[in-house]
């Protein structure tokens, strides 16, 4: 199963199609892998509230510029693939080869804010927002900026 999903977000990346559609499916694949570590660092203290999903939701509105509705069913179908996934290597590898250092480090900003929305960074949140960041290949120092100020944020 996690095979099939990995293989569709690459091949909605990697497939030469009209320019807007494979921009359209290049941005699809990247917004799903990006939703898709948002919830695994929310459900990685093994406690998934409310004030971690509606902080994902807002994120991801405000991250990608799109409406309420389209954030939910964005969020909703990655909570899909989360339950699914056995990894997150294959979603931070897309995330890599697609976004330039700058966005990646916007991607470990949202993940720490996900973090922290319960008020509280659990030890296994950290542990998996640094992998996420070692995946990313997002500098150590600027992972700690990063924390620092998403918890100020908090």
């Amino acid at each position: 199963m996690l095979k099939r999903i990995i293989d569709q977000v690459v091949d909605a990346i990697s497939t030469p199609t009209a320019a807007d559609d494979g921009g359209d499916d290049r941005e699809a694949a990247l917004r799903m892998a990006t939703a898709v570590l948002m919830l695994d660092v929310a459900r990685a203290d093994h406690l998934f509230d409310e004030s971690e999903f509606d902080r994902i939701l807002i994120l991801v509105q405000e991250h990608f510029d799109i409406p309420a509705e389209e954030a939910a069913e964005l969020v909703n179908a990655a909570h899909e693939k989360a339950e699914d996934a056995v990894s997150a290597h294959d979603f931070t590898q897309v995330l890599h080869e697609h976004l330039d250092e700058n966005e990646k480090a916007r991607i470990v900003a949202l993940l720490w804010q996900i973090a922290y929305a319960d008020g509280r960074l659990d030890k296994y949140e950290d542990a998996f927002v640094l992998k996420i960041s070692d995946l990313l290949h997002v500098s150590r120092g600027r992972v700690m900026r990063l924390k620092y100020d998403a918890k100020g944020g908090a």
